[in-house]
């Protein structure tokens, strides 16, 4: 059975830092493209970051220059490395792994960025 689970949310102040970890298991086989999205109340979800298997990646325009996406050594690892944190970036982030004819999620980790 799949399953996504991410850590690393919390509470932090604006202009704070933080760091989240996804970790994919029941899959044999390297993930080609890994992900994370994000939900603000209200809204619609939303891309933040993916990153394919060969280290290309793509971001939203909102978090250029400020988050960095990454993989990590062991096989269907992703990390979101969050800098200079707004309180617009408040919300519950969801680590995403398309697989076969399936779109897997994490449960979500609440970011919440105070002023």
């Amino acid at each position: 059975q799949v399953q996504l689970v991410e850590s690393g949310g919390g509470l932090v102040q604006a202009g704070g830092s933080l760091r989240l970890s996804c970790v994919a298991s029941g899959i044999a086989v390297n993930i080609s493209t890994m992900g994370w999205y994000r939900q603000a109340p209200g809204n619609k979800r939303e891309l933040v970051a993916r990153i394919t298997s060969g280290g290309s990646t793509n971001y939203a325009d909102s978090v250029k220059g400020r988050f960095a996406i990454s993989r990590g050594n062991a096989k269907n690892t992703v990390y979101l490395q969050m800098y200079s944190l707004k309180p617009e970036d408040t919300g519950v982030y969801y680590c995403h792994a398309p697989f076969g004819f399936t779109d897997y999620w994490g449960q979500g980790t609440q970011v919440t960025v105070s002023t």
